[in-house]
């Protein structure tokens, strides 16, 4: 501990010591009890939603603070609410994931033995924190990681100060270090903590930050579970009520000012339906946001952001595309970045919100004839982290399930599939590796060590050296019998 009060360290430095130090203390304690208990891991669990129960006026404050404005109903209900329903869930079913599940043994060789497949826990986890749902990203993996009897190690986003602060001098009430430690980014620890040799690294956010994540983890052949994001596609069938579809759409791309990972990024159209989608969509948004400088519209997180998203409207127009502000005659408001909805219609593939995840209040809207165009079209482009086919129709539905590729779905609506607590949340290529949720995260965060048990009677003997005629019998008859 001298290190951290040496003047020769800068506070980068200390930083770093003092993240080193705790990750050692939790590698310490996992060795010395690398299996928890039934018990002790429901204790984890409920000790996690007592922190989350005991704080979530503060927890949602400080998420407020930290956007400029965030929504307090949209804090309990999109982080909250689904953390602490997964760890019930989790509870419930938890006594059923830890028992050794028996596996078939080749008994002609192996007479009286017996194998198993035991979860057990890996160590010490990392989780990286992005800033868009800082509590339910943060928890709802810790859930996963305390089911499975690990100890965790989070930093959170460089954007989430105050919540970091907060979490930071709260956590010790409810845990020891050595299970459970927050750290702050404001010393950008990203590259140092990814590199810590962990048994297990869970990031999301960017495949950029991804792919630099990936590569410091592999140092240590670090194992990672990638949440990612990319262009997650919808598309309205002529067969479904549109008026349902923009209802259901517009209230999750204006959920967080659309500042979610598997938020829609585009949405294709019929032709013949898109001035009735603009006017449903101009009725609609109105009704249920009569004044942006509300508290319940959230604001775009920082000032960078808030004029990317000015840039990319502007990148849009020069090119040609048709931009309607579902909001005319408000430009925003620079001091609070609240963002009105843009529509834009038919936009160029090489304009800037075709080319990478929007993360805000912009809806591209691109039409079509024939379904096989757009499968087509979201084929040609790296795979999304979901997808929202709308129709009645089951073999469209089944076809656009069939032939288009993401990490997830949900059909006629949105985003629902995610809240799913029975259900893995993950994405594929591009958008992410690996899985957490449920049994899945379960899973995700357990060795699952194959274990044979050895019967009293050793087939294996009349197969050892020296080989022979009789030896070569029985092999040809087990071979003869495998064949059939």
């Amino acid at each position: 501990m001298e290190a951290l009060d040496s003047p020769k360290l800068d506070e980068h430095s200390q930083a770093l010591v003092a993240m080193n130090e705790v990750f050692q203390r939790q590698r310490k304690d996992y060795l010395a009890n690398p299996y928890p208990d039934y018990t002790s891991r429901i204790r984890d669990l409920r000790k996690l939603a007592q922190l989350v129960q005991d704080h979530k006026d503060a927890l949602a404050r400080a998420i407020s603070e930290d956007y400029g404005n965030r929504s307090v109903d949209e804090t309990l209900f999109a982080e909250i609410l689904p953390v602490l329903e997964g760890i019930q869930e989790t509870i419930k079913h938890l006594r059923k994931w830890m028992r050794p599940e028996r596996r078939r043994v080749r008994q002609l060789v192996y007479p009286l033995a017996s194998n198993r497949l035991i979860a057990q826990p890996l160590g010490v986890v990392g989780v990286i924190v992005p800033w868009n749902f800082p509590i339910n990203l943060a928890f709802s993996p810790l859930t996963s990681i305390f089911a499975a009897g690990n100890r965790a190690l989070v930093k959170m986003s460089d954007r989430s100060p105050r919540l970091a602060a907060f979490l930071k001098r709260v956590v010790t009430d409810y845990f020891p270090r050595e299970k459970l430690a927050f750290i702050d980014d404001g010393h950008q620890l990203g590259p140092e903590f990814s590199a810590l040799p962990f048994d297990h690294l869970l990031f999301t956010g960017s495949t950029q930050t991804g792919k630099a994540v990936m590569a410091s983890a592999a140092t240590n052949l670090t194992p990672v579970t990638l949440e990612l994001g990319g262009k997650s596609p919808a598309v309205v069938a002529p067969d479904f009520p549109l008026e349902v579809a923009a209802e259901r759409i517009l209230f999750w791309k204006l959920m967080n000012a659309g500042q979610i990972c598997t938020n829609i990024d585009y949405l294709f159209l019929p032709e013949s339906k898109v001035r009735e989608f603009v006017e449903l969509t101009q009725k609609i948004a109105h009704q249920r946001y009569p004044d942006l400088q509300a508290p319940d519209y959230t604001s775009i997180i920082d000032d960078r952001s808030y004029q990317r998203l000015w840039d990319t409207v502007a990148d849009a127009q020069q090119k040609g595309t048709q931009v309607v502000n579902v909001f005319p005659g408000n430009e925003g408001d620079g001091a609070l970045r609240k963002f009105p909805l843009h529509l834009l219609i038919e936009p160029n593939d090489d304009s800037l919100v075709m080319q990478r995840e929007i993360f805000g209040p912009l809806l591209p809207i691109k039409t079509y004839r024939d379904p096989q165009e757009v499968i087509e079209y979201i084929n040609s482009r790296e795979r999304p982290l979901a997808f929202y086919p709308f129709t009645r129709n089951k073999s469209l539905r089944d076809l656009y399930l069939q032939r288009v590729m993401s990490g997830g779905a949900c059909v006629n609506n949105c985003l629902l599939h995610v809240a799913q607590h029975d259900l893995p949340f993950g994405g594929v290529g591009h958008s992410g590796i690996g899985h957490y949720h449920g049994k899945e995260g379960f899973i995700n965060f357990s060795k699952l060590r194959p274990v044979h048990y050895q019967g009293f009677i050793d087939g294996l003997k009349p197969l050892m050296p020296p080989y022979g005629e009789k030896s070569r019998k029985i092999l040809e008859f087990m071979i003869r019998r495998a064949r059939s």
